[in-house]
């Protein structure tokens, strides 16, 4: 959906306003919490020593959560990886601002005594590590996993769990009879943003939802625009015989693992897992009724379709896909035509919109972008006057018995509703994305004994 900056800006407004109003209690404690992902998802601060952790896999998603580990609940003992250059990036960034290494994260003193291996079975026998943090290919999710659990140590495993259920169930079945920890890296959980927008949601600020549409558009077509298409580093090629033993048949298909189906799982596991569980959330954390999709490779290797290196790659897996799913609404028990539409579409050609999701409901529309920003916008119509992008707005509360709280034109285009603790914990400014906060729970959670939660 393409707004204008007016009509964007607007937006965010309408959602910190709308925020304020309908959590003012809640906001208000909230932004004098010590730890704001503490108080929204109902862990506190750590009691005791932080976690001593062992990160295995410091590739593109390792580097994020390493530059997002949270120093007061994780001590990082140790770091693993097969890669030469990973390993060295671990410590020195890549003058991307979501990994800027842990030199520069924790000191240099620091960061450089943490122990460092290429393979993950010398960082599991460190009776000192307590934990890990896995970011490794998918096709090795579930063996290093349970390599982990067997070896004594809790587990926060990135997304996808595993290739396939099978894989996943195995996993689950050893962390129970191992007695420790696993958690799954779907990090939407534990952004405040989000949670402040299901909370409007939840209230029914929205109306009656029908329909979500979700996308994660991307333009590779461009020379050297796919960021999961890599040049091999030459410091690399010193471990291209080993890699037939950690299962991948060559040293491309380590360094490019996305791009092929023995180790990856395509546009759908990578990208459209995390916007089919936003949609879940907002939802009700409720599971589909029923799916149909199409995926294909529609740029890559078609005949007289963009430019040579683009019909000649190596990639296997689909470049565009489009999936439309059916999920119960809330009254789907008493009446099964309660239906929720959510269309799903992740393609490579064009990147106009910023991948997001929009929720449409009868009396309003969120929509979210980038993990970084909501907007609302209300309905144009009925007793509460206009609406679009255009307008600004205020929260009403219902009177009693009419039901929860309504969106109205606001005669004003000044802040009508949170002020400052509103703006600070609806988090329409740069935003954590939930590494920290998953991180930080996982750590309370070990130090509390709390199995499952």
């Amino acid at each position: 959906m393409i707004f204008s900056p007016e009509e964007r800006e607007i937006g965010k407004q309408n959602f910190e306003d709308a925020v304020g109003v309908s959590r003012r209690a809640f906001i208000k404690t909230a932004a004098a919490a010590p730890a704001l992902g503490a108080f929204y998802f109902g862990y506190e601060k750590l009691k005791g020593s932080p976690v001593k952790v062992g990160f295995i896999g410091t590739g593109d998603e390792g580097s994020v959560l390493l530059t997002q580990h949270p120093p007061e609940y994780m001590e990082i003992v140790g770091i693993a990886d097969l890669r030469p250059t990973n390993l060295k990036r671990a410590l020195t960034g890549d003058g991307n601002e979501h990994r800027v290494g842990l030199i520069k994260k924790l000191g240099h003193k620091t960061a450089t005594k943490i122990k460092q291996y290429t393979d993950h079975k010398q960082l599991l026998a460190d009776p000192e590590i307590e934990a890990v943090v896995i970011a490794v290919p998918l096709n090795v999710h579930a063996s290093i996993t349970i390599d982990a659990l067997r070896a004594g140590k809790h587990v926060l495993c990135e997304k996808l769990m595993a290739q396939n259920i099978t894989d996943c169930k195995e996993m689950i079945r050893v962390a129970k009879e191992t007695g420790k920890l696993l958690a799954v890296g779907h990090q939407r959980h534990y952004s405040v943003l989000y949670d402040n927008a299901n909370d409007l949601v939840k209230q029914g600020v929205l109306g009656d939802i029908k329909f979500i549409r979700a996308s994660w558009h991307r333009n590779n077509s461009f020379p050297n625009a796919d960021s999961w298409m890599k040049q091999i580093p030459a410091e690399d090629k010193v471990i291209a015989e080993k890699v037939s033993q950690y299962g991948f048949d060559s040293l491309d298909q380590l360094i490019n693992w996305r791009l092929f189906n023995k180790t990856g799982g395509g546009l759908m596991a990578e990208l459209g897992s995390h916007q089919m569980d936003a949609c879940s959330i907002f939802l009700g954390k409720k599971h589909p009724l029923a799916v149909m999709g199409y995926g294909g490779r529609n740029f890559y290797h078609v005949k007289g379709v963009g430019s040579k290196d683009k019909q000649n790659d190596p990639r296997e897996i689909d470049d565009h896909v489009y999936v439309t799913l059916e999920f119960p609404g809330r009254h789907y028990e008493e009446d099964q035509n309660d239906i929720v539409i959510v269309t799903y579409s992740s393609i490579n050609t064009n990147r106009m919109e910023p991948y997001g999701e929009t929720i449409y409901g009868s009396r309003g529309t969120l929509v979210t972008e980038l993990e970084q920003s909501v907007m609302l916008y209300k309905e144009a119509g009925g007793d509460t006057g206009g609406g679009g992008p255009g307008q600004r707005l205020r929260l009403v509360q219902a009177a009693a018995g009419g039901g929860g709280a309504v969106l109205s034109a606001s005669p004003s285009t000044a802040p009508v509703g949170g002020g400052v603790g509103a703006a600070a914990a609806s988090s329409n400014e740069k935003v954590s994305r939930g590494y920290t906060e998953e991180m930080e729970h996982l750590a309370w959670c070990i130090r509390n004994n709390i199995p499952q939660d």
